[in-house]
């Protein structure tokens, strides 16, 4: 148990009748980090985050804020978070400023600086004496962003919040809550199913499925991952290729295709003898062409290194081609067989 977590679910499970919608969820969320809540839609996202802020029951498990029970404790927990479940509301024929002075007024302490303050964080000074009537969705959005985290919570969650939203509107909405993030010490929960936008948003993302958590990851440690290049030099001496690869990446890191000419070539000089250890064919399995695939993880430096040391033993390199791994291979690779899209 992270003792400085903000919030840590522990064993969370939702069921109704005999489905389980969630199944079993932990994790934690610290201070100050943007966390991901990724999967499909109907994988349990909403469901968890209605627990999380007390609109739906547990059937087992606990949710806890600043280590209050949201269960036992709901009032003295339910103090330091700020939320959106689905989308925000406000009174249309009211402005901006009004609706914030609404909310205000439920919540002991809230001053005008204050509002100005959140105001600013947003980015709405323009625009909040007009009527809520008159706001795009984005608008509608940031206001209820600063509804939510004007009585400074320590956590604000967010469900879905760029649905409906054009590029600008999820860039602007993206910058203003890592600004959150950084400026007010704030743990930012959101939940999608666009890995692009967690991508570009998050510190830490959790993947769920059918209700279950498949894991946790960072996208500071994805970023390093994603360095791994798998580049393919099409060659024409397999053995050697193979054999100077393999001491320079690991045989766990090459892997060999000959090409369809090689395969062709292969198959006429099997069919015109039917012995098959004929120094021809002996000489082909030695020499044919392919794409010798091999994994680095030192970059543009080993390409180079890896096709210096093939030209030094005299093995032809037709060509170099290079794939990264990109964030988006790597969570399919996660969540292969499970339907994460």
């Amino acid at each position: 148990m992270n003792t400085n977590a903000v919030v840590q679910l522990r064993n969370v499970t939702k069921r109704i009748g005999s489905k389980t919608i969630v199944d079993n969820l932990s994790f934690d969320v610290l201070p100050g980090e943007v966390f991901g809540f990724l999967g499909p839609n109907g994988a349990g996202k909403t469901t968890t985050i209605r627990m999380m802020v007390g609109l739906m029951s547990l059937t087992e498990g606990e949710v806890l804020v600043n280590g209050l029970s949201v269960k036992r404790q709901f009032e003295q927990a339910m103090v330091h978070v700020g939320a959106i479940v689905e989308n925000p509301e406000f009174y249309k024929f009211l402005s901006g400023y009004q609706n914030l002075q609404h909310f205000a007024r439920m919540i002991p302490g809230i001053t005008e600086e204050r509002l100005e303050e959140v105001i600013a964080l947003v980015r709405l000074e323009h625009r909040i004496h007009d009527k809520v009537k008159t706001y795009s969705l984005g608008m509608r959005q940031r206001l209820g962003v600063a509804q939510a985290i004007l009585h400074r919570p320590d956590v604000l969650i967010l469900d879905e919040p760029t649905n409906g939203l054009d590029p600008e509107g999820i860039r602007e909405l993206r910058d203003y809550l890592r600004q959150l993030s950084r400026e007010e010490g704030l743990a930012v929960i959101v939940s999608s199913h666009l890995l692009s936008e967690m991508e570009l948003m998050c510190d830490r993302v959790a993947i769920i499925q059918n209700g279950k958590l498949l894991d946790v990851r960072s996208f500071k440690n994805l970023e390093n991952e994603s360095k791994l290049l798998e580049v393919q030099f099409d060659v024409d001496s397999r053995e050697e290729a193979v054999r100077i690869a393999a001491g320079f990446a690991g045989e766990q890191a090459v892997s060999w295709n000959p090409t369809p000419q090689a395969q062709a070539s292969k198959g006429t000089k099997q069919s015109e003898s039917s012995d098959v250890s004929t120094p021809a064919v002996a000489v082909l399995a030695e020499n044919e062409s392919g794409i010798l695939t091999v994994s680095l993880n030192g970059g543009r430096e080993d390409i180079a290194e890896l096709n210096k040391r093939f030209v030094a033993a005299a093995v032809r390199v037709y060509g170099i081609r290079t794939h990264s791994k990109s964030l988006e291979d790597q969570f399919l690779e996660v969540t292969r067989g499970n339907q994460i899209v």
